[in-house]
Protein backbone atom coordinates (compact mmCIF):
# COMPACT_ATOMS: atom_id res chain seq x y z
CA UNK A 1 0.00 0.00 0.00
CA UNK A 2 1.28 3.42 -0.63
CA UNK A 3 1.56 5.59 2.32
CA UNK A 4 0.72 9.23 2.49
CA UNK A 5 0.93 11.78 5.18
CA UNK A 6 -0.74 15.29 5.19
CA UNK A 7 1.97 16.90 6.87
CA UNK A 8 1.45 19.63 9.33
CA UNK A 9 5.09 20.10 10.66
CA UNK A 10 3.95 21.43 14.40
CA UNK A 11 5.68 18.28 15.85
CA UNK A 12 9.55 18.13 17.10
CA UNK A 13 10.75 17.28 13.50
CA UNK A 14 13.41 14.94 15.51
CA UNK A 15 10.90 12.62 16.83
CA UNK A 16 8.67 12.75 14.09
CA UNK A 17 8.05 9.71 12.57
CA UNK A 18 6.60 10.94 9.54
CA UNK A 19 9.36 12.83 8.60
CA UNK A 20 11.77 9.46 9.01
CA UNK A 21 9.53 7.51 6.71
CA UNK A 22 9.88 9.83 3.98
CA UNK A 23 13.54 9.87 4.53
CA UNK A 24 14.11 6.50 3.72
CA UNK A 25 11.36 6.49 0.90
CA UNK A 26 8.13 4.88 3.02
CA UNK A 27 5.94 7.54 2.64
CA UNK A 28 4.85 11.29 0.64
CA UNK A 29 4.39 14.09 2.81
CA UNK A 30 2.07 16.44 1.43
CA UNK A 31 1.60 20.30 2.73
CA UNK A 32 -1.84 20.83 2.07
CA UNK A 33 -5.05 18.76 2.03
CA UNK A 34 -5.59 19.64 -1.62
CA UNK A 35 -2.25 18.46 -2.66
CA UNK A 36 -3.17 15.05 -0.29
CA UNK A 37 -4.13 12.31 -2.40
CA UNK A 38 -7.86 10.42 -2.25
CA UNK A 39 -7.13 7.21 -0.23
CA UNK A 40 -8.19 5.66 3.26
CA UNK A 41 -7.65 8.78 5.88
CA UNK A 42 -6.89 7.14 9.07
CA UNK A 43 -9.25 9.64 11.28
CA UNK A 44 -10.18 9.68 15.01
CA UNK A 45 -13.21 11.20 14.54
CA UNK A 46 -14.74 8.98 11.71
CA UNK A 47 -17.75 7.05 12.28
CA UNK A 48 -16.39 4.30 10.94
CA UNK A 49 -14.03 1.54 11.99
CA UNK A 50 -11.07 0.33 9.92
CA UNK A 51 -12.09 -2.98 8.85
CA UNK A 52 -10.56 -5.61 6.13
CA UNK A 53 -13.40 -4.96 4.09
CA UNK A 54 -11.95 -1.43 3.42
CA UNK A 55 -9.03 -3.31 1.63
CA UNK A 56 -10.80 -3.10 -1.26
CA UNK A 57 -11.66 0.49 -1.27
CA UNK A 58 -7.86 1.67 -2.34
CA UNK A 59 -4.49 1.31 -2.52
CA UNK A 60 -3.81 4.58 -0.42
CA UNK A 61 -3.81 5.08 3.06
CA UNK A 62 -3.25 8.67 4.32
CA UNK A 63 -2.68 9.96 7.96
CA UNK A 64 -2.30 13.57 9.02
CA UNK A 65 0.98 14.00 11.21
CA UNK A 66 0.19 16.73 13.60
CA UNK A 67 0.54 17.48 17.62
CA UNK A 68 -2.30 15.85 19.09
CA UNK A 69 -3.14 18.81 20.88
CA UNK A 70 -3.55 20.13 17.56
CA UNK A 71 -5.87 17.57 16.00
CA UNK A 72 -9.00 18.98 15.33
CA UNK A 73 -11.86 17.38 13.31
CA UNK A 74 -11.19 20.10 10.52
CA UNK A 75 -7.85 19.13 9.75
CA UNK A 76 -9.16 15.72 9.06
CA UNK A 77 -10.91 17.21 5.63
CA UNK A 78 -9.47 15.47 3.29
CA UNK A 79 -10.84 13.45 0.05
CA UNK A 80 -10.80 9.98 1.06
CA UNK A 81 -12.77 6.76 2.82
CA UNK A 82 -12.12 8.26 6.68
CA UNK A 83 -11.90 5.53 8.84
CA UNK A 84 -11.32 5.42 12.81
CA UNK A 85 -8.56 3.02 14.28
CA UNK A 86 -9.95 0.55 16.67
CA UNK A 87 -8.61 0.16 20.29
CA UNK A 88 -4.66 0.19 20.54
CA UNK A 89 -1.94 1.32 23.04
CA UNK A 90 0.95 3.21 22.26
CA UNK A 91 4.76 1.72 22.52
CA UNK A 92 6.46 5.07 21.35
CA UNK A 93 8.14 6.84 24.09
CA UNK A 94 6.35 9.80 23.76
CA UNK A 95 2.84 8.08 24.51
CA UNK A 96 4.11 4.49 25.83
CA UNK A 97 0.96 2.72 27.46
CA UNK A 98 -1.75 5.13 26.35
CA UNK A 99 -4.76 4.00 24.20
CA UNK A 100 -5.84 5.89 21.20
CA UNK A 101 -2.70 7.71 21.18
CA UNK A 102 -0.82 6.45 18.15
CA UNK A 103 1.86 8.57 16.73
CA UNK A 104 1.82 8.45 12.44
CA UNK A 105 4.17 5.24 11.52
CA UNK A 106 2.08 3.40 14.98
CA UNK A 107 -1.10 4.17 12.76
CA UNK A 108 -0.35 2.97 9.52
CA UNK A 109 1.47 -0.12 11.00
CA UNK A 110 -1.85 -0.61 12.97
CA UNK A 111 -4.27 -0.11 9.53
CA UNK A 112 -1.76 -2.25 7.41
CA UNK A 113 -2.43 -5.32 10.21
CA UNK A 114 -5.89 -4.92 9.57
CA UNK A 115 -6.28 -4.69 6.17
CA UNK A 116 -3.70 -7.83 5.54
CA UNK A 117 -0.86 -6.18 4.96
CA UNK A 118 1.42 -6.87 8.06
CA UNK A 119 5.15 -7.73 6.39
CA UNK A 120 5.03 -3.61 5.22
CA UNK A 121 3.55 -3.05 8.95
CA UNK A 122 6.96 -4.42 10.39
CA UNK A 123 8.97 -3.17 7.80
CA UNK A 124 8.25 0.62 8.56
CA UNK A 125 8.14 -0.35 12.54
CA UNK A 126 11.85 -1.81 11.69
CA UNK A 127 12.96 2.08 11.36
CA UNK A 128 12.54 2.25 15.07
CA UNK A 129 13.78 0.97 18.20
CA UNK A 130 10.48 0.61 20.00
CA UNK A 131 8.61 -0.58 16.94
CA UNK A 132 8.70 -4.20 18.02
CA UNK A 133 6.89 -3.55 20.66
CA UNK A 134 3.86 -1.63 19.09
CA UNK A 135 3.28 -5.00 17.25
CA UNK A 136 3.95 -7.35 21.03
CA UNK A 137 1.34 -4.75 22.79
CA UNK A 138 -0.82 -5.13 20.24
CA UNK A 139 -0.32 -8.79 18.73
CA UNK A 140 -3.85 -10.17 20.26
CA UNK A 141 -6.46 -7.11 19.39
CA UNK A 142 -4.59 -6.53 15.62
CA UNK A 143 -4.61 -10.26 14.79
CA UNK A 144 -8.47 -10.24 16.02
CA UNK A 145 -9.04 -6.78 13.87
CA UNK A 146 -7.55 -8.15 11.16
CA UNK A 147 -9.76 -11.33 11.16
CA UNK A 148 -12.90 -9.44 11.20
CA UNK A 149 -15.28 -9.29 8.19
CA UNK A 150 -16.08 -5.54 8.43
CA UNK A 151 -16.35 -2.90 10.88
CA UNK A 152 -19.17 -3.79 13.27
CA UNK A 153 -17.18 -6.84 14.00
CA UNK A 154 -14.17 -4.49 14.58
CA UNK A 155 -16.52 -2.05 16.88
CA UNK A 156 -17.85 -5.48 18.99
CA UNK A 157 -13.95 -6.66 19.17
CA UNK A 158 -12.90 -3.26 20.34
CA UNK A 159 -15.95 -3.15 22.87
CA UNK A 160 -14.53 -6.24 24.54
CA UNK A 161 -11.48 -4.39 25.81
CA UNK A 162 -13.07 -1.41 26.46
CA UNK A 163 -15.23 -3.16 28.78
CA UNK A 164 -12.21 -5.41 30.02
CA UNK A 165 -10.48 -1.72 30.61
CA UNK A 166 -13.32 -0.46 32.43
CA UNK A 167 -13.70 -3.80 34.69
CA UNK A 168 -9.83 -4.18 35.36
CA UNK A 169 -10.49 0.11 36.48
CA UNK A 170 -13.38 -0.84 38.52
CA UNK A 171 -11.71 -4.04 40.57
CA UNK A 172 -8.24 -1.50 41.23
CA UNK A 173 -10.48 0.87 43.05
Amino acid sequence: MNLHVRYEGDDDPDKCTARKLARFDLATLHRSASATPYGIVLNPHAEQALSPADRAETDRLVALDCSWETAEQALFEMPGVHRALPFLVAANPVSYGKPFRLNTVEAFAAALTILGEREQAERILGKFTWGETFLELNAEPLRRYADCEDSTEVVAVQQEYLDAGEAQADADQ
